[in-house]
């Protein structure tokens, strides 16, 4: 055998152990949270459903409407298997959740010793910026974004003679997905500054479309929390411009990416 072959069977078999381990810490986690299900889905996952949830009742103080937040959401099932299926998906998902920091961590060790020390620069802060705004966001869809959301659409009624029954498959898909959504948008600040550090963003981009952005992110609030209630839609629309105004401070100073062309054609 070569040398050549000899080290790609080497990487071949470093990628496994890091492939194996990051399956292994998976599985550990999800085989507890399968094991604390039961109280952690009445505890959180179904905590939104009742009204003395902590951000109906702050919404009440502030004198924003929580859209019936008074009132308890009933969940049923109506699929056999559905809440067995549900108890393995959750347990599975809160897993991956917990466990990316770790999966990121070890990819990063094996990929590490190819790179040049220009490229590790800042790969830590990349990490922990990374890691702490994906959970703050994922923490601002849970307390924010998702009851929000919750409590207009288990409101909403497009008749009368129709009513709502919210099912757990529905419930759990909307909670997964907007927590993830909320999660994957706090990273904007984050791929702002990789985007500045390899010049493809500088901070007059921002400045140039600052009130495009506003509106964009206004409609985003709105379709995330469709209510007719100024308050609620600026309790959303806050913190996603910050978020934008956060993004452009992450950008180097004086970067020489491509400038935006701000004349007048």
């Amino acid at each position: 055998m070569s040398q050549e072959q000899q080290g790609f069977w080497d990487h071949a078999e470093a990628l496994r152990r890091v492939l194996l381990q990051s399956i292994g810490v998976v599985v550990g986690l999800m085989c507890i949270y399968f094991a604390v299900m039961p109280e952690l889905f009445d505890r959180v996952i179904l905590a939104p459903c009742h009204a003395n949830f902590p951000s109906y009742l702050l919404l009440d103080t502030t004198g924003g409407s929580a859209d019936g937040g008074r009132q308890d959401i009933q969940i049923i099932n109506i699929q056999l298997a559905s809440q067995f299926l549900t108890h393995m998906t959750t347990s599975m998902w809160l897993a991956v959740v917990t466990a990316f920091p770790v999966t990121i961590y070890l990819l990063w060790r094996f990929v590490s010793p190819g790179l040049y020390e220009y490229e590790k620069r800042g790969a830590g802060a990349v990490f922990l910026g990374g890691n702490v705004m994906f959970y703050l966001g994922v923490v601002t869809g849970y307390y924010l974004v998702f009851p929000l959301t919750l409590r207009f659409l288990a409101g909403y009624q497009l008749s009368p003679y129709i009513a709502n029954q919210i099912s757990l498959d529905s419930y759990i898909d909307t909670f997964m997905m907007l927590l993830l959504v909320t999660g994957i948008l706090f990273e904007l600040p984050v791929a702002a500054w990789l985007l500045g550090r390899i010049g493809v963003l500088n901070r007059g981009f921002f400045h140039t479309y600052r009130r495009h952005a506003i509106v964009a992110l206004l409609v985003l609030a709105a379709v995330v929390t469709p209510t007719g209630d100024p308050f609620t839609l600026a309790v959303v629309f806050i913190p996603i411009y910050i978020l934008w105004e956060l993004s452009a401070l992450t950008v180097p100073a004086g970067n020489p990416a491509i400038t935006v062309n701000t004349a007048k054609t």
